[in-house]
Order: structure tokens, then C-alpha cells, then sequence
């Protein structure tokens, strides 16, 4: 095993590199002022008891605990069980998620059955709609999937900020910078997605819910005054 992987692989190196993250992120969002808008419908559900499906880009993934209000429910995030996925659930839990690793070797009646018990006992669904690997900003159907087998209002979220550091990763991932103005922002969609839908109705509901995201999006990047992402 080459050194690069045993220091990849290395539980201590890894601990450390999710601190780091987590207490970076912490930092910049405690140092920057930031506006919340559109959260009003999906925090009544989740005062209710009403678990939701909070779906955002993977881009934008990083400052998910900040676009849920953990102090009015519990959420869990589909990650990757891959190591990078694992690493960044990580993250998540350290900002106060809880993580679901999805795995290729994880039959799907596996993760359905996980995914129910979770929303049963009040738990809400995060998902990142391209990850974990792209391609970017190109929904799956997975938070339709969900939508349809849990039941679960389905709300899509963005934050931007007036400038953020760029990862060199397959989506350009965002991090926020501190001492800096940024927008936190929220939208239902609000489709029905039928019990039995064909593959036709999926793709419509793809394209919307992709649509949606999209336009959460932007209005975020607008609202920090930053220009919208390809321009």
C-alpha cells in the first residue's frame, strides 16, 4: 500500500481533516452576515413533527446545516459511502447531521427500508440531487424516489455568499469565507408524484424539481450579489 493511501486511509488523519472542515465552516458563517429567506413553510412542518425532503446541490452541500434548523427536528444526509463521501458525512455530523451511506453494494430494498424508518420516527431526508458524482447540476431521480415512497413535502435550498473558496472537485465545490454576506434561501416544490409513475411522468418531475433548484440557486447568488454560475 503506497504511503499516500495509508495516509488517506488513516482514522486519526481523517478525524483531524473532518475537525478542521467542520470548525472552518463554523468560523465563516459565525463571521459573516447572512440572510434566511422562504424557511417559514418548512419550519411549520418541522414544528408539527412533520419530517420534510430538503434536496440541494452538491456544490452548495457544505453549508446544509445551516439551510435545516436542527434545533426543530433531525435530518439525515444520503452520502456516499465511498471516502470521500464518508468524509464529508463526517462533516455533516460534526454541524449537526446525521448521515445515511448509500453503497453500490447496498441493496435498495436495504436503504427504502432505512430511509422509512428514519422519516416513520420524525427524522427529515437530505439529498444532494447530482451527487455524489455528477454530473453537475444535473438532478437524478433519487429525490423523486423518495418523495414518492416516503410521502415527504419536498423543499429545495441554496446559499451563496458574496465571495467563496472553490475546491477543486469534480462540481467546483463552495466553501464560505468568513467576514463576508451571503443568502440562505428555500422554496417548496410543490409537484404530486404519483404512486406508480411511469418513466415519462419521472423525467417530467426530474426537470421540474431540477428547475426548482436552479432557481433557488440563482435567486441565492442574486440576493449575495454574486454573478449566477457559467456566466
Amino acid at each position: 500500500m503506497s504511503l499516500r493511501k495509508k495516509i488517506a486511509d488513516s482514522p486519526r488523519v481523517n478525524r483531524a481533516l473532518e475537525g478542521l472542515f467542520a470548525a472552518y465552516v463554523k468560523f465563516a458563517y459565525r463571521t459573516s452576515r447572512w440572510t434566511r429567506e422562504g424557511f417559514e413553510e418548512m419550519d411549520e412542518c418541522l414544528r408539527r413533527g412533520e419530517p420534510v425532503i430538503v434536496v440541494v446541490w452538491h456544490q452548495r452541500l457544505m453549508m446544509a446545516p445551516y439551510l435545516f434548523d436542527t434545533s426543530l427536528g433531525r435530518i439525515c444526509a444520503l452520502t456516499s459511502a465511498a471516502r470521500a463521501g464518508r468524509m464529508a458525512g463526517q462533516i455533516l455530523v460534526r454541524l449537526g447531521l446525521e448521515t445515511i451511506p448509500m453503497s453500490s453494494h447496498k441493496r435498495h430494498v436495504t436503504l427504502s427500508r432505512e430511509v422509512l424508518r428514519q422519516t416513520r420516527s420524525g427524522c427529515s431526508i437530505g439529498i444532494a440531487a447530482d451527487g455524489p458524482r455528477g454530473p453537475a447540476r444535473v438532478c437524478s431521480t433519487v429525490p423523486i424516489t423518495w418523495a414518492r415512497i416516503t410521502g415527504c413535502r419536498v423543499f429545495t435550498v441554496a446559499f451563496a455568499e458574496r465571495r467563496v473558496l472553490k475546491l477543486p472537485t469534480w462540481d467546483k465545490q463552495m466553501l464560505p469565507v468568513p467576514f463576508s454576506s451571503g443568502a440562505l434561501r428555500c422554496q417548496e416544490w410543490q409537484d404530486e408524484v404519483p404512486r406508480k409513475p411511469t418513466d415519462e411522468e419521472v423525467e417530467v418531475l426530474r426537470q421540474s424539481i431540477e428547475t426548482s433548484l436552479e432557481a433557488i440557486t440563482l435567486r441565492a447568488d442574486t440576493d449575495a450579489g454574486r454573478a449566477p454560475e457559467g456566466s
